[in-house]
């Protein structure tokens, strides 16, 4: 009740401009959630990007992403590169940076300054990766995600539910999209998740899946030859791995699952724990994801036979029709 009240009254200050919102001087779109982690954030983001790219609107224009860099160890603006650490960046900004070179990723805690220095540098539309929360900056579209296999209208606010805001600010978002749905994903699945969701009818809403890459290398010393073993060791430092222990049951057992916090930073320790596991299981492959990769380069000691085995599954979201595909293409680029 502590927390509801603190939420509502803060809400209420922005609602009434008691207390101040920006726009920034260029074109934005947020990407966030009202729940702590879990709701594919970076694979949407990085879904942003490429239709941006790709677009005839915005495919010869300066992109910029914007983003506070969770647990990263500086401070203040930073422009991140492809040599950037996790330590000093974070991994999500860092993964993306890696991906999309033409892309200007940069952090910065205070994203109206972060949007201002980003618009005088380099920058002709920015994605704001989970600045829902952040009322001091009012987004041109904001885009509010919601796990389908834990929507929010059957959570709790913390600390009894993983609900870092109130349900009905999903109603401030131009649109949701309700990610990680099954394939057997009906329509009138899609009709009883807007029912419950108490959406707008101005407010569009759309579904994703889940796509797993093929994996690749965390290492250059990596063996791709590993990949095709039939034994697994699951690393992994995200809020919920579960739709990843999923996928790969299909294709491995797995025989050792090492699961740490989000954006958990390994340490030696960590390392011991995975090689102790590679002694148990010396045929096995270890797998990790994309964000937990970044943090693992960065690890100290990591022996030989650990570096020969680790690999990390890319993840992509994707819609479920290419009509849905065109229909949220037209809805970002059109700004």
């Amino acid at each position: 009740m502590i927390y509801r009240l603190i939420l509502s009254l803060r809400h209420m200050a922005f609602d009434k401009g008691w207390k101040k919102s920006f726009t920034a001087p260029v074109p934005t779109i947020c990407v966030g959630n009202i729940t702590v982690g879990g709701t594919g954030k970076t694979p949407h983001t990085e879904m942003i990007l490429r239709k941006l790219l790709y677009s005839d609107q915005w495919a010869f224009k300066n992109i910029a992403v914007l983003s506070r860099g969770y647990k990263r160890k500086s401070k203040g603006f930073q422009i991140v590169s492809r040599d950037s650490s996790a330590r000093l960046s974070g991994d999500e900004p860092l993964q993306i940076a890696r991906k999309f070179p033409s892309v200007t990723v940069a952090v910065d805690k205070d994203r109206v300054k972060g949007c201002e220095k980003l618009a005088e540098k380099v920058a002709d539309i920015i994605v704001l990766d989970d600045a829902f929360q952040y009322r001091r900056l009012r987004a041109t579209k904001s885009i509010v995600l919601v796990d389908y296999n834990r929507p929010v209208y059957s959570d709790r606010l913390l600390p009894w539910g993983r609900l870092r805001d109130l349900p009905s600010r999903m109603k401030a978002a131009d649109a949701v999209i309700v990610t990680k749905c099954p394939a057997s994903l009906t329509e009138w699945d899609r009709q009883e998740m807007r029912r419950r969701l108490k959406l707008k009818d101005s407010q569009k809403l759309f579904f994703t899946t889940v796509a797993y890459d093929t994996p690749e290398a965390v290492f250059p010393e990596a063996d791709s030859r590993y990949t095709y073993a039939q034994r697994l060791i699951l690393v992994s430092g995200i809020a919920n791995d579960a739709p990843l222990r999923s996928q790969l049951s299909d294709k491995y057992k797995i025989s050792e699952r090492l699961s740490f916090g989000d954006h958990h930073r390994f340490s030696r320790a960590d390392i011991r724990k995975i090689e102790k596991a590679v002694r148990d299981f010396p045929t096995a492959c270890i797998m990790t994801t994309e964000k937990d990769a970044q943090r693992l380069r960065e690890a100290k000691k990591v022996p030989d036979k650990v570096r020969q085995r680790l690999f990390y599954i890319p993840v992509k979201a994707e819609f479920f029709t290419p009509e849905e595909d065109a229909a949220f293409t037209s809805f970002i680029c059109e700004l």
